[in-house]
């Protein structure tokens, strides 16, 4: 990003995204229109920054989904980029892809039908089956040590892409009573802040045990059968639950268990997932 959209940033008050745990509330920068807010996280991360920060946009030219997919960020959507540190290692640190999911769930559930919202392992929500949101985590080793992680999240808010190569949908699309419009991206994100704060305290507090019990009792397409494609092979067998450390636990057609921890898993309604541990679509 050129000095140009460092000029337009507008830093908003801590106290609008007021943290829930003991932690300092995180700043957060808007941008009218940048690269993308992953991009930024990343620039900033490496120049020392450490957070708790969020990046928003109201505009992203370059946004990316998982393996270099293009993300398109409608109007009136959020794409936003959660920067924080921490001293988990790689493996470990993967896992707040399934925080962020459960936050942007909590989201999707305070405007629409809770019973519709669901999480797709590990990075996507769906509102009746349709992708709504997507997650795209990345991380690196800090200047000011431990690892830096930017936590994307894309939120089809009020409106979907037009001819998307998978199903997706809108909070606009669902909404209930007494919600007649879905939240603006600044609404979006300050509630969005406050959930997340509440699953990385858990998270942190109590384990990934915890976050994967909350994940699980979301979870789109357990105990049905699926296709994993990955990088050298294809494989087709019943989706059975989160491995100890957020891998999904695959059962073959002979009783085998696989572990997958990266690839492109779908399920026979045709609702496509883009899924690796700690990563994602956002």
């Amino acid at each position: 990003m050129g000095s140009g959209a460092l000029r337009n940033a507008e830093a908003a008050p801590p106290s609008s995204l007021a943290g829930t745990g003991e932690g300092p509330a995180p700043e957060v920068l808007i941008f009218d229109e940048i690269d993308s807010t992953n991009a930024e996280a990343r620039r900033r991360a490496e120049a020392g920054e450490t957070g708790p920060l969020w990046i928003t946009a109201r505009r992203q030219t370059a946004g990316l989904g998982r393996r270099g997919r293009a993300w398109e960020t409608g109007a009136g959507n959020l794409a936003a980029t959660r920067l924080i540190t921490t001293d988990k290692p790689p493996l470990q640190a993967a896992q707040v892809a399934f925080v962020a999911a459960l936050a942007v769930a909590d989201l999707a559930a305070a405007y629409t039908a809770p019973d519709l919202v669901t999480v797709k392992w590990p990075n996507d929500v769906l509102i009746a089956g349709r992708k709504v949101a997507g997650v795209l985590v990345e991380s690196g080793v800090s200047p000011t040590g431990g690892l830096w992680l930017g936590v994307g999240v894309g939120v089809n808010l009020a409106t979907r892409p037009v001819g998307a190569e998978r199903p997706a949908t809108s909070f606009a699309d669902h909404l209930v009573k007494p919600r007649t419009t879905p939240p603006s991206p600044e609404t979006a994100l300050i509630e969005l802040s406050q959930s997340f704060d509440q699953w990385i305290e858990l998270w942190n507090g109590r384990g990934f045990r915890a976050v994967s019990e909350a994940w699980t009792a979301r979870a789109h397409g357990l105990g049905r059968p699926c296709t994993a494609r990955l990088e050298r092979e294809t494989l087709e067998g019943v989706a059975l639950g989160l491995d100890a450390d957020g891998a999904l636990r695959l059962q073959l057609a002979d009783g085998s268990i696989r572990r997958i921890t990266a690839g492109d898993v779908f399920f026979p309604d045709n609702v496509f997932t883009d899924v690796a541990c700690g990563s994602g679509a956002g």
